[in-house]
C-alpha cells in the first residue's frame, strides 16, 4: 500500500460561508486573521445564489464547482499545486468543501467549522455518506450546544474518515459559535501550524489575500 505524503502547512486556504451568510461573516473573518500570521493566504468566497440576492442555495453541483474554481484560482495566484490549498468554512460551506474533496478535488486539508451533520431534530438524516472518501487531514470545530451535531454524534460519524481527524469542541458554543469566533479561529490556527513545515514553493513573500 502506498504511503500517504506527510502533512504540510498549506500555502492557501479557501473559506466558504454557511447557507445564510456571506464571505464577510465574522467567523470567516476571524479564521482569516488567525491564518495570516502563519503565512497562509486566504480566499473567502460567496456562492452564486448569494451574489444573485437569492436565499435558497444553489444545487450541490453548482456549489461544488464554485469551490473548485476558487481553489484552482488561489493555487494559480500563489503559483502552487492544488494539493497545497486547504479548503473549509462554516456549516454548509465546509460541507460542500468536503464533498468537493470526496469527488476528487485535491487539497492539503479540510477545516470544517460547525459541520451540519444533520438537520436540527433529524439525527436520522446524516450528511456523512462521503466521509469514507476523505483521505486528508480533517479538523472539525463545533460547539457543545450545536443543534446540527452533538459532540458525541460527530465523534461517531468521523470514525468513517480514513484520514487523520481532529475534533475540537467549544464549550457553550451553538451552531453559530456567536461570541466564540475568536476562540474557534485560535483552534484552527494552532492545528494548521501543527500540520508541519510550510510549503516551500510559496517563497518568502508576504501572502496575498485574494478578494
Amino acid at each position: 500500500m502506498a504511503r500517504r505524503p506527510a502533512p504540510r502547512r498549506p500555502a492557501g486556504l479557501v473559506l466558504a460561508p454557511g447557507a445564510g451568510a456571506g464571505r464577510d461573516h465574522p467567523g470567516l473573518l476571524a479564521l482569516e486573521a488567525g491564518a495570516a500570521p502563519l503565512g497562509i493566504a486566504v480566499a473567502r468566497i460567496d456562492f452564486p445564489y448569494r451574489l444573485a440576492g437569492r436565499r435558497a442555495p444553489d444545487r450541490p453541483a453548482v456549489l461544488i464547482e464554485t469551490v473548485e474554481r476558487a481553489a484552482q484560482g488561489l493555487a494559480a495566484e500563489l503559483g502552487v499545486s492544488a494539493d497545497a490549498i486547504a479548503l473549509g468554512g462554516r456549516s454548509m460551506g465546509g460541507r460542500i468543501c468536503s464533498m468537493a474533496v470526496a469527488a476528487g478535488l485535491p487539497a492539503a486539508a479540510l477545516v470544517l467549522v460547525s459541520y451540519p451533520l444533520h438537520p436540527p431534530g433529524r439525527a436520522d438524516r446524516l450528511r456523512s455518506e462521503h466521509f469514507p472518501a476523505l483521505l486528508l487531514p480533517c479538523l472539525f470545530v463545533s460547539g457543545d450546544r450545536d443543534a446540527f451535531a452533538t459532540p458525541a454524534e460527530l465523534s461517531e460519524a468521523v470514525r468513517a474518515i480514513p484520514g487523520p481527524v481532529t475534533h475540537e469542541v467549544i464549550a457553550g458554543g451553538d451552531h453559530g459559535l456567536r461570541r466564540r469566533e475568536g476562540l474557534a479561529a485560535e483552534r484552527v490556527a494552532t492545528w494548521l501550524e501543527a500540520l508541519g513545515p510550510p510549503n516551500l514553493s510559496v517563497g518568502t513573500a508576504p501572502p496575498r489575500r485574494v478578494r
